[in-house]
């Protein structure tokens, strides 16, 4: 293993594992599960081998075994009952847990062999959904709060999107139906977040539509171009950094006036940074969706 990570405090534990400190605190002290080394200040210091091992606990207590009882199990135990549980319970859970410690240790195989395991028993479309996306969304927060750094949320996200990658490639040779429709799928200035966008240009293409995906940071004025080649062109966009929330008005408004004005012409939004903003006063041909499976469903 590349262990790059090799140092955690008890806040960092709380991040990466969703148990409180006070409650990690309660288990050292009660049941002597983790053993901290402590800095000369008397600051808990938790090895690597501590992260891995309060992942396997807090797997095993999710999984109805009370602490009591995992607090008897011996050491090389403990991961043989997650494995043992594992093969019978929810596997994503155990998946989400296997994935961050491939990224904390930027362990490629790891990450690979987890993939792998996931798709003898799910589609690609049930991994993301079920394994990717929650796990993208807790990456989010640990990076907010300096647990991980950029390197390794950019470690994840990368191989993330090689498996998409991986699966549109395998859908390109497939004829639209309709041709005559057509998904436009971009990101704005400065919004450089992509991976829900191509996740949703892998959906549409599993429909057999015809996309054209542009990525990332695409001035709105570039998009009129497609406008004199296809007749009926849906434009979606992800708002997950950008524009900024006071901004967004003002471009959904411009868009609607500069790409929206022809008969066949629409967009739909998505992203965080749209979860405050009214539906009431929106331009008719523009449309926000809370999830990918709601603007999936949609269409």
């Amino acid at each position: 293993m590349n262990n790059i990570r090799v140092n955690f405090s008890i806040k960092d534990l709380e991040n990466l594992t969703g148990i409180k400190a006070h409650t990690i605190r309660i288990w050292e002290k009660r049941y002597n599960l983790l053993s901290p080394n402590r800095t000369d200040t008397n600051i808990r210091n938790y090895s690597l081998a501590s992260f891995q091992k309060l992942l396997n606990i807090s797997y095993l207590n999710n999984n109805g075994l009370k602490i009591s009882k995992i607090a008897n199990l011996k050491e090389d135990e403990i991961p043989i009952k997650v494995k043992e549980i594992a093969s019978r319970a929810k596997i994503e859970d155990h998946a989400i847990n296997a994935l961050k410690m491939a990224m904390i240790n930027f362990d490629q195989a790891l990450f690979y062999s987890t993939y792998n395991h996931l798709l003898k028993n799910k589609s690609f479309s049930e991994v993301f959904y079920t394994v990717f996306l929650p796990l993208l969304n807790d990456i989010g927060l640990l990076w907010q709060t300096n647990t991980i750094t950029p390197a390794h949320e950019h470690f994840l996200s990368i191989h993330i999107k090689q498996k998409i990658l991986l699966n549109i490639e395998r859908l390109q040779i497939l004829e639209p139906k309709p041709a005559s429709k057509t998904f436009v799928l971009f990101l704005p200035d400065n919004e450089i977040h992509d991976i829900g966008l191509l996740f949703i240009n892998y959906q549409l293409r599993s429909k057999g539509y015809h996309t054209i995906f542009l990525g990332g940071s695409v001035p709105m004025e570039n998009l009129t171009d497609l406008l004199g080649f296809f007749e009926d062109i849906t434009f979606i966009s992800y708002f997950t950094v950008s524009p900024q929330a006071q901004d967004i008005p003002g471009y959904i408004n411009r868009f609607n006036e500069l790409l929206l004005n022809k008969e066949n012409t629409k967009l739909l939004l998505l992203g965080k940074k749209l979860s405050n903003i009214s539906i009431e006063g929106l331009p008719k041909k523009v449309k926000i969706y809370n999830t990918i499976q709601d603007l999936i469903k949609g269409l």
